[in-house]
């Protein structure tokens, strides 16, 4: 057994991870297999006007709203987020994120430059930023063709907003270009280990190394 895993864990604030690409660029894939491999992460759930895909969950994918819900819901400051992408809205609710916050919980956000640019005045210091660049154009265009869940019209609308998106890639603490799934992943891993290991986050670490050495230090 491995001796760190016999002792207790210390007590942490949780982080905000933000992932955000253009469409195609890997952000899904990627934000599925690092909640998949890490049991301490878990998704933000978006309220969304887009209708319902095949397969998808209410309150498990989405919580899927008509456009008075989303004006009810803005009015009331119940979003920490919210955007709009492709014709429809998609906003954050504040109080599960406020409350993963406080235990510690790391959140993962799949969101674009918007929705990341909004959380900064309220969560700066539990941001964790992270930008996905395609290797190029062309292999954008081949994923989201072969993803085969859009149109032929959607997909062209797609990638004329990319290049705007990724205009915004200097606004991200990490940037990584997401040539291969796995080695991406191992990336986006090596970040988050790095971020809850910053002084800053653990919050019982002043005890911790009182006990350590004696009060008289």
């Amino acid at each position: 057994m491995d001796a760190s895993s016999e002792q207790p864990a210390r007590r942490r604030r949780g982080l905000l991870i933000v992932l955000s690409s253009p469409s195609g660029a890997g952000k899904s894939t990627i934000a599925r297999m690092l909640l998949e491999a890490d049991g301490e992460v878990t998704m933000s759930v978006s309220a969304t006007t887009r209708p319902r895909r095949p397969g998808e969950v209410e309150g498990v994918d989405y919580y899927f709203v008509d456009d008075a819900e989303f004006d009810r819901m803005i009015a009331s400051g119940e979003f920490v987020e919210w955007a709009h992408v492709f014709g429809h809205r998609y906003g954050t609710p504040k109080a599960p994120v406020k409350a993963a916050l406080r235990n510690g919980q790391d959140i993962l956000f799949d969101i674009d430059w918007q929705g990341a640019r909004q959380l900064e005045p309220d969560f700066g210091e539990h941001l964790v930023t992270v930008f996905l660049l395609p290797p190029s154009m062309a292999e954008l265009e081949a994923r989201l063709r072969t993803r085969g869940t859009d149109s032929s019209e959607v997909i062209e609308d797609r990638m004329r907003r990319a290049a705007d998106e990724i205009d915004h890639w200097a606004e991200y603490e990490y940037v990584l270009v997401n040539r291969d799934m796995d080695a991406c992943l191992a990336r986006v891993q090596a970040i988050v280990m790095a971020e809850r290991s910053k002084r800053v986050r653990q919050t019982d670490l002043v005890e911790f190394v009182r006990e350590l050495i004696g009060p008289e230090h």
